[in-house]
């Protein structure tokens, strides 16, 4: 059920895209041939005519959820998204600063003034608010911090106090409290008072007068035990709880793990001083994801679908240049054996195979690495382990598909003399190349790691380099001692 409600939203965005980039066209085409017919009162007509395609799309983008207009801003090349930017309604600008991507936020924020940035900002959460205020403009943080009151002030600057991905980075401070001595009843009547609460709201806190919490209670227990009770005798009094300095990813896999809707965060005393909820968790897995996905093949996180090709250009340089080191060593791993080559022209049909299923192989064991860092799974006492069991699978697979390979090398070439010795070669070639990329693939990352970065970062590159230069020069080394 799940799967189709998410089909129908994204079939719905989709949709709102392809209708919005529809008007956009409409629009100009509209105007290019009002723009050329000679009439009475050419500049009124043209006025007329602009106001009834801005009006209908402007309706149309105050029908959208935010998230849904921000993903049309995404799709969207610079001038068409600052033209539906400017349709955008300014009490709604801060709801869609916070949903684009930090590219086309960037292009948004550069289209702003000052005062329709702090106007926007100030409509915030004071977490959204410290989300966006590393976005902003130096000048401009500066006034908005000036514009709130006190009560949101001191949240958005302990916010900023904590790095992007802390749980302190992206914790919000909408939370509701209850003392243990009072009865359910009374908690209930407290509820009724507030009239609303904070959003995925599925606990209340349980504290003591100093703030320190002691246990939760969930909203579902209120409703199923006897009104008299006590929130003593109901609540959980051993919380899932996080510290401020805890890591946001760690924080996502207890989400995860345990199923959590909400959780508190406590200081150093145990006193309560935030909450995480689980839509802001999604947006940072959402987030972390993507810039896997990016950095893995070489981009720069941060990089716009519809940027200049001179800043995209730049962007990619640096991966460019790596992979172009690379290639110019296994190049030459190649031309030192170019005199055999020239020797037995099949070697230069059949190196290939060896480096691709060598980077095939690798790349699986890499994935399943680079998985198992991100989750933290793998320790100093598990290690030893997965590199055996990798070089095992390693050793399976050479010896099933090295002699797969041996025998389509004979058919294929039985027609020489050394159809044969090729065929043995190709098989101890395969193999000693699939363990050489199964232990690739686990110590590319584990090395990235020890080096600061992000287990996919350049992962891929590394892995790359490995199994293309030695599957090269094993194949090739052995033929020569053994064909030649």
């Amino acid at each position: 059920m799940t799967d189709q409600t998410d089909d129908r939203a994204q079939e719905h965005v989709e949709d709102s895209l392809k209708q919005v980039m529809e008007l956009i066209v409409r629009q100009k085409l509209v105007e290019s041939l009002v723009h050329k017919q000679d009439m009475p009162r050419h500049e009124l007509v043209e006025s007329l005519v602009h106001k009834q395609n801005i009006a209908e799309l402007q309706k149309k983008l105050d029908y959208l959820h935010p998230a849904d207009v921000a993903y049309i801003l995404e799709a969207l090349p610079l001038e068409d998204r600052l033209m539906v930017w400017d349709l955008v309604r300014a009490e709604r600008d801060g709801d869609i600063l916070i949903e684009v991507s930090d590219a086309v936020r960037e292009s948004l924020i550069a289209a702003m003034d000052n005062r329709e940035l702090v106007a926007a900002a100030a409509t915030l959460d004071t977490d959204e608010i410290a989300d966006l205020a590393p976005d902003l403009p130096k000048d401009v943080v500066q006034e908005l911090m000036k514009s709130l009151d006190e009560a949101k002030r001191a949240p958005v600057e302990s916010s900023l106090s904590f790095a992007e991905d802390s749980v302190g980075g992206v914790m919000d401070y909408d939370f509701v409290t209850i003392r243990a001595d009072v009865t359910l009843e009374v908690a209930l009547r407290y509820l009724r008072f507030i009239g609303e609460l904070p959003p995925h709201t599925d606990k209340l806190f349980v504290v003591e007068r100093d703030g320190r919490l002691i246990g939760t209670l969930p909203l579902k227990r209120m409703l199923v035990h006897d009104p008299e009770a006590h929130v003593a005798a109901v609540m959980s009094d051993e919380p899932i709880s996080f510290r401020p300095s805890d890591d946001a990813s760690d924080a996502a896999q207890a989400f995860e793990r345990y199923d959590l809707v909400t959780a508190p965060v406590v200081d150093a005393y145990d006193r309560l001083v935030g909450r995480l909820s689980v839509d802001v968790v999604m947006d940072y897995i959402r987030a972390e994801a993507q810039s896997d996905m990016l950095q893995a093949a070489g981009l720069r996180e941060d990089e716009d679908l519809f940027t200049t090709v001179w800043k995209a250009a730049k962007n990619r340089w640096l991966w460019l240049a790596v992979n172009l080191c690379t290639a110019l060593v296994a190049s030459r791993v190649v031309g030192a054996f170019e005199g055999s080559i020239e020797k037995l022209a099949a070697l230069a049909a059949l190196m290939p195979i060896v480096a691709g299923m060598g980077g095939n192989s690798g790349s699986q064991t890499l994935t399943l690495v680079v998985r198992g860092l991100a989750l933290n799974l793998i320790s100093k006492d598990n290690a030893k382990r997965l590199m055996l069991k990798e070089l095992s699978i390693a050793l399976l697979n050479g010896v099933v598909w090295g002699g797969v390979m041996g025998v389509l090398t004979y058919a294929l070439y039985s027609d020489i003399p050394q159809a044969a010795p090729l065929a043995l070669v190709m098989s101890a070639a395969m193999l000693l190349n699939l363990l050489v990329s199964s232990m690739a693939g686990y110590w590319a990352p584990n090395i990235i790691v020890r080096m600061g970065h992000d287990p996919a970062f350049g992962a891929h590159v590394l892995l790359t380099f490995i199994t293309d230069s030695m599957g090269f020069f094993i194949f090739l080394g052995l033929a020569t001692v053994f064909l030649l």
